[in-house]
């Protein structure tokens, strides 16, 4: 299974959504950010994906995007592709 890092905070429901869709997926080991705890990664997150919201989600070494990016991925058949290279 491929590394999972996601930059989150508590009460994003798109983060509760892209957790929800992964645990469907068997993905269990979620390297869990949390921006809204340190303010820091935030800007981390910002330099690494260009993006502002949550979550931004990393599969491996790609960039996912957000859940709508996820959810595609996931509708197009690529996630469980991706999940397992």
């Amino acid at each position: 299974m491929a590394k999972v890092v996601m930059y989150t905070t508590a009460t994003c429901p798109f983060c509760i959504n892209a957790k929800r869709l992964l645990a469907s997926k068997a993905v269990t080991d979620i390297n869990e950010i949390r921006v809204d705890r340190i303010p820091a990664k935030r800007q981390e997150m910002m330099a690494k994906s260009g993006q502002r919201t949550v979550p931004q989600i990393w599969i491996g070494e790609r960039h996912v995007g957000g859940f709508t990016e996820l959810r595609a991925l996931d509708k197009r058949g690529e996630l469980d592709r991706l999940l397992t290279s």
